[in-house]
């Protein structure tokens, strides 16, 4: 069921005023809000069964935003194709939900973003993952056009940027593993992919993505890093912008490679996200690693000129298959399917949050 937030924290009590403009207060609002939903969420995760409470996906269109096909789903799921048998052990080759061993270019990726049980940080966490995948379907229908099979993704944040250092220091937490293996099944029994999104704080990437190899071993789970989140010495996630060298990123690509090597897995998705040169230090030396489909995800917000700007300053589609961001609540005329099909270089993957 979804999950009521507090929201009595203030953008002051994180984040100076003058700090990287509107665009940044936003996206520190993100993560104070979050925040407390962390609290909230581990509270709802102990108490006992209560009431079921009105769904906003079913009270309300969000995704009308999204597609204009939209319909409430029905309270009885949606029937769906089989779903693919967990891996057992790695001495069978598995495929993907929709069948073969690679990502690219037979497959594009449509995903909704977010993290478990709220809606504060994406439209992935506004409802259950089943009753999530009816709609995410709806909303990727329009990009069957390009040709391609249209994959359905859950993109969930499992290592989560906090304002405050905790108990390890490093400004980061994990969201409790009971509520990854739920999405886990979920995309198993949806023929979904799933992406465990890490949002380290100050510890580093391959630390924190380690803790979810038991995730990772399905051949339907892949890996997001997302350096907005990664923070040098001394800094505070929301007080700036972090960034990543091409040598840490390097470093997890190889682990899960490995990882995908050993147990005869299917090809994984590997994303980058970036808004920002910055961002991604050295980014020609990230290496292409055959195992992993590599995406650089564009994220940028805003006005529709100021996506665009992003776009073109950040991608690099020499080195990446592309991603491409759209925010329901922070764009200004949110492109369209068919728009985000014409951009240039193309997209392969575009989620929404």
């Amino acid at each position: 069921m979804p999950v009521e937030v507090a929201r009595h924290v203030t953008v002051g009590d994180l984040v100076e005023d003058s700090a990287y403009g509107a665009g940044m207060r936003h996206r520190t609002l993100r993560l104070l809000v979050l925040t407390a939903a962390a609290v909230v969420i581990g509270v709802a995760a102990a108490q006992a069964v209560r009431s079921p409470e009105p769904s906003p996906l079913a009270d309300s269109p969000p995704a009308t935003a999204v597609s204009p096909s939209y319909r409430p789903p029905s309270t009885a799921p949606a029937p769906t194709a089989p779903a693919p048998t967990a891996t057992a052990s790695p001495t069978r080759a598995s495929r993907l939900p929709m069948g073969g061993r690679r990502i690219f270019p037979e497959h594009f990726l449509v995903a909704y973003y977010g993290t478990a049980g709220t809606g504060s940080l994406g439209v992935l966490g506004e409802d259950t993952p089943e009753r999530i995948a009816q709609v995410l379907r709806r909303t990727a229908a329009p990009y069957a056009v390009s040709g391609r099979r249209v994959q359905i993704v859950y993109e969930l944040i499992v290592t989560v940027a906090d304002g405050h250092p905790g108990p390890d220091g490093d400004y980061s937490h994990h969201i409790a593993r009971e509520q990854v293996r739920r999405y886990v099944e979920a995309a198993r029994r949806n023929r979904a992919l799933l992406v465990l999104d890490i949002q380290p704080g100050r510890t580093d990437f391959l630390t924190a993505a380690t803790r979810w190899e038991w995730a990772l071993r399905e051949p339907w789970v892949g890996l997001a890093l997302d350096p907005e989140w990664r923070m040098p010495p001394g800094e505070m996630p929301g007080r700036t912008i972090g960034q990543v060298d091409a040598a840490e990123i390097n470093r997890v690509s190889a682990w899960l490679a490995d990882l995908v090597a050993d147990r005869r897995l299917p090809q994984k998705v590997f994303v980058v996200h970036q808004f920002q040169p910055g961002m991604v230090r050295r980014i020609g030396a990230v290496r292409a690693r055959p195992q992993l489909a590599m995406v650089q995800h564009v994220d940028g917000f805003g006005a529709r000129a100021d996506k665009l700007a992003t776009y073109r300053r950040v991608v690099r589609p020499d080195r990446f298959e592309i991603g491409f961001k759209l925010f329901l609540d922070e764009d200004i005329d949110m492109f369209h399917p068919a728009e985000v099909l014409r951009l240039r270089p193309p997209v392969s993957f575009v989620s929404y949050q």
